[in-house]
């Protein structure tokens, strides 16, 4: 069985609750890997895997051999696991680490971090660029020699696991910062979480910058799979909470879109809805491959408080197609499983026939 088909038939949520026990125990049996070389670890709501990608490439341009791992992937689970930029060899990451992840019962998500991990111990990457799953005090990334810890922000999400206020939140996603990192904040508004430690603010440069300590003159351009992605005719980007909404409107010129989405039942689906108003008056519900998506038609039934014209198309290709033909350009978004689901084989053959090049 390939590694990711073994991969699609694990529980991506730890049956018996968060914390690092496991991950401790799967490290300690492929010999602690992720004691190998200092790392930068990446905790937010929001815009952590472009962080992490932009912290990659400053240091590859300083002439280090840099590991980093992203979360969630969008076309395939290869996108997770990089070594100087490029995907990894991800069949042979995940089989290093397979045995020992069984034997310990691992979650889907603790091995495929480790995978991330032993496969940069194997590579002796000088430092590790590490983007953190679920908050961060129980996630599996918290086994770190961490170096730098970088928050992009904090928004009310997973608030049933992190907390119903911001800063029960933000107090767990800067738990993984050990007395001696250097925590880069892009404001004061939660340096009283992390007392003792050197506070930076800024962003991903400053975060590779307090990493090898002087200034980085690189500027690299960094494009993501569904993050802020520009195709002909349409935008694709995956924000999936208020937040995430509200970052990318502000990215996009004009009010007249034609939005394409599909929402999580468990998030603030209203919220999100009323931000993307702003920038066109058409909506397509549809819903994708995930369980916990919101039927499209109940999407459409919220989305009827905000918009001039709904309508419901369940399949998300068809949806897509659909958007289009009431107007571009068209942004698709809610959901970065809606996006997975758009880039499958089937979806991209489709999608080419009406809308060539």
């Amino acid at each position: 069985m390939s590694a990711v088909a073994w991969l699609d038939g694990m529980s991506p949520w730890p049956s018996g609750g968060f914390g690092l026990e496991r991950m401790r125990a799967l490290l300690a049996a492929l010999g602690d890997p992720q004691l190998a070389y200092p790392a930068i670890h990446v905790v937010g709501t929001n815009g952590k895997s472009t962080a992490t990608v932009t912290i990659e490439q400053l240091l590859i341009s300083e002439g280090l051999a840099v590991g980093s791992t992203l979360s969630p992937h969008v076309v395939g689970w290869s996108e997770r696991i990089r070594v100087n930029g490029a995907e990894a060899d991800f069949e042979r990451a995940v089989a290093r680490v397979r045995s020992a992840a069984e034997t310990v019962g691992a979650t889907q998500f603790e091995t495929v971090t480790a995978a991330a991990l032993a496969e940069f111990a194997a590579a002796e990457v000088d430092v590790a660029v590490v983007e953190a799953g679920l908050g961060g005090r129980h996630d599996a990334t918290n086994v770190l020699r961490t170096r730098v810890v970088l928050l992009t922000n904090v928004g009310l999400d997973h608030t049933d696991v992190l907390g119903d206020t911001l800063e029960a939140i933000a107090t767990e996603k800067l738990a993984v910062a050990p007395p001696d990192a250097i925590v880069v904040l892009p404001d004061d508004t939660y340096a009283a979480l992390v007392p003792g430690r050197e506070i930076v603010h800024g962003g991903a440069r400053e975060a590779a910058e307090a990493f090898v300590g002087h200034e980085i003159a690189a500027s690299p351009a960094v494009s993501l799979p569904g993050r802020l992605e520009r195709r002909p005719g349409e935008v694709r980007d995956g924000a999936h909470n208020p937040d995430g909404a509200r970052h990318l409107v502000e990215q996009l010129d004009g009010d007249d879109l034609t939005i394409v989405a599909s929402i999580l039942a468990d998030k603030d689906v209203d919220a999100m809805l009323r931000i993307l108003r702003r920038v066109g008056p058409r909506f397509v519900a549809t819903s994708s491959s995930s369980a916990r998506a919101l039927p499209a038609a109940e999407l459409a039934e919220i989305a009827r408080r905000h918009f001039d014209h709904v309508e419901i198309v369940d399949d998300p290709v068809a949806a897509l197609r659909r958007a289009h033909e009431l107007g571009e350009p068209v942004l698709v978004t809610g959901s970065l499983y809606l996006l997975g689901d758009l880039e499958q084989p089937d979806a991209q053959e489709e999608r080419r026939a009406p809308w060539p090049g």
